[in-house]
């Protein structure tokens, strides 16, 4: 089929073609054409140079997403966090039957240790019981802050005989400790309750469970 106008054939190397029309006599209309050239060896350092953009704007999204399943306070995940890794406990139960348990911590008397002795006071406890937490239990089990003076421990490969066990020699370790802040001893104590995922569970559920076995704790105490 036949085409008004004449254009010319494009030809081109590395790099961008532009276009521009420029009005011709009789209607007809003949293409610009600029053939742009391009160093092959500074493409090659351009590429390099976003490929390593990408890689450090990748490493700064990780680093984020690490930060925000982390709690402000203490060097532990927050809820967010421990909902991701008890979703993943989950389906793994679902899928391999591995079994995992979750213990509710719940600090006793946090308030009345704010109101007596400042809040610095109570950030202090909350850190010194922390670090009780993280060094009562293995490298595979996650500790996490999910509320004010409320933790969860996420055991992995857990059945109830070593769930209770862990929550008894914890309990036992916080009510044996000295924690003292600025030359004053303070007593701390926690409830723990504690549950097993099941099948058909959901992180929120499993939570739910665990929280209820500790309010009995509380009121057993």
């Amino acid at each position: 089929m036949a085409q008004s106008g004449t254009m010319q054939r494009r030809q081109f190397r590395f790099g961008t073609i532009s276009d521009n029309e420029f009005p011709g006599k009789a209607g007809k209309n003949v293409m610009d054409q600029r053939v742009v050239s391009v160093d092959p060896e500074a493409m090659i350092a351009e590429i390099t140079r976003l490929r390593a953009e990408v890689a450090r704007l990748e490493s700064r999204v990780e680093e984020l997403d690490r930060l925000a399943n982390m709690d402000s306070l203490v060097p532990v995940a927050n809820r967010r966090g421990l909902i991701a890794q008890l979703d993943m406990m989950i389906a793994r139960h679902e899928r391999h039957g591995t079994p995992a348990a979750l213990l509710f911590v719940d600090v006793d008397g946090l308030k009345t240790l704010n109101d007596a002795f400042g809040h610095a006071a109570g950030d202090a406890a909350l850190i010194h019981l922390t670090e009780m937490m993280v060094t009562s239990v293995r490298q595979t089990d996650m500790v996490a802050r999910i509320g004010g003076d409320e933790f969860a421990i996420l055991l992995d490969h857990a059945d109830e005989a070593s769930a209770r066990e862990t929550a008894a020699r914890l309990a036992d370790r916080v009510a044996g400790c000295e924690f003292c802040f600025e030359g004053k001893c303070l007593p701390l104590s926690i409830a723990i309750g504690f549950t097993h995922i099941e099948t058909g569970d959901s992180p929120i559920s499993v939570l739910d469970r665990a929280d209820e076995a500790m309010y009995r704790e509380k009121d057993a105490a």
